[in-house]
């Protein structure tokens, strides 16, 4: 009966828009209001001037301001009332944890976010297997692995139709639900009108990843208390090398439905090189993360969202991985078996962008969108600087 009575009070709490506080939450909250007393880390990024026009940290002005964080350890390397100060202000694993949480609250379907985030290593890699043994199994069953080589015609071991319907839902699918999540994150926000000048400068600074300088330009902390801007040039390698590989699919596609062009395509050709420029920086990137997440301080690193972030840089390694070895060895016996592999790790990374770090970069650019907005109207309690 008390569960029940629980319950009830949670769900009218919850259409009243009064639900409490989770933990995550609440502490951040908590930190907040000491920063907002001391101030002293107010140029470092944008969470500092962001949070002077507020006296009180709601629900959705935490969800913002963590979203806001990137993470460079600044602020708590130089914090006086960081642990073991009783006052315990360490704001970055704090962000760290509600960005996790706010991936699962926002993703659609609900249930898919969480499970992504408890296993999401192994949640990656088994649906990657599994999709490429899928894929294996129709390859022999149409054949053989191994075949006379085809010259790199793909559509020879997989049908191009079934290529198209199998890719285009599930990348449809990946679109519809981050969509869901970013549209229900930006209204929860409330960021009012978007002018043109707020919008050009959410986005230079989402494409520079501004904020990854540690506030002072020479980055962020490695564990040996170091400074260091591979983070942000790997992250660099690794937006820049997706979008490529994005763009060589778009030529691609141009090519076959409107100039009557279809793959394979020669060496020299832009889907080519757009996929190969691409795929050495999906290469170079998430190989120079996962370095750089063995070697990030102690402090920075939550144990409880390794299996998501290192799901996603390993999906993307993957990718790139077996695509540039499908590049190499088009034209051998084994294409059929290399086609099978890269296209499961393809559609299990396509599956879960939506649940996975891919989906905090919405989430970012949202933030930075918000953060230009707001910054241009007066400051509602007159203080702080900006």
């Amino acid at each position: 009966m008390r569960r029940l009575e629980a319950l009830g009070r949670e769900a009218a709490a919850l259409a009243a828009g009064a639900l409490p506080p989770t933990a995550a939450e609440a502490e951040v909250a908590r930190q907040l209001q000491i920063c907002n007393a001391c101030r002293y880390c107010e140029g470092f990024c944008a969470v500092f001037p962001a949070m002077t026009r507020r006296l009180a940290f709601a629900k959705a002005d935490v969800h913002y301001l963590a979203n806001l964080c990137h993470n460079c350890g600044a602020c708590l390397h130089a914090c006086q009332y960081a642990s073991p100060h009783e006052f315990a202000v360490d704001l970055p694993p704090a962000m760290a944890a509600l960005r996790g949480q706010t991936y699962a609250d926002y993703a659609w379907p609900p249930s898919w976010g969480a499970a992504y985030r408890r296993n999401g290593l192994v949640l990656a890699l088994a649906a990657a297997v599994g999709l490429a043994l899928f894929l294996l199994l129709a390859a022999l069953l149409n054949g053989s692995l191994f075949h006379a080589p085809l010259a790199g015609n793909f559509y020879a071991v997989f049908p191009h139709n079934l290529m198209v319907v199998l890719f285009g839902a599930t990348f449809a699918f990946a679109v519809v639900a981050l969509a869901a999540g970013g549209r229900r994150f930006w209204r929860e926000m409330d960021a009012g009108p978007a002018g043109g000048a707020a919008i050009a400068e959410g986005t230079r600074t989402a494409l520079t990843l501004k904020y990854l300088d540690g506030g002072h330009g020479e980055g962020c902390n490695e564990r040996d208390d170091a400074f260091t801007l591979w983070r942000r040039r790997f992250h660099h390698f690794t937006f820049y090398g997706f979008l490529l590989c994005f763009a060589a699919t778009c030529v691609a596609t141009l090519y076959h439905y409107v100039l009557g062009w279809p793959a394979p395509y020669p060496l020299a050709s832009w889907p080519v090189l757009l996929g190969t420029v691409g795929g050495l920086g999906l290469l170079i990137g998430p190989a120079g993360l996962f370095w750089l997440h063995l070697r990030r301080h102690p402090a920075h690193v939550l144990a409880a969202q390794k299996p998501m972030d290192r799901g996603f840089i390993a999906l993307l390694f993957l990718t790139s991985a077996s695509g540039l070895a499908l590049l190499v060895w088009r034209d051998g016996t084994a294409m059929g078996l290399l086609l099978a592999l890269h296209l499961g790790v393809v559609l299990a990374l396509l599956a879960t962008l939506p649940y996975g770090k891919f989906a905090h970069a919405v989430y970012r650019v949202a933030a930075l969108l918000k953060y230009a907005i707001e910054k241009r109207q007066p400051n509602p309690v007159q203080q702080g600087a900006e």
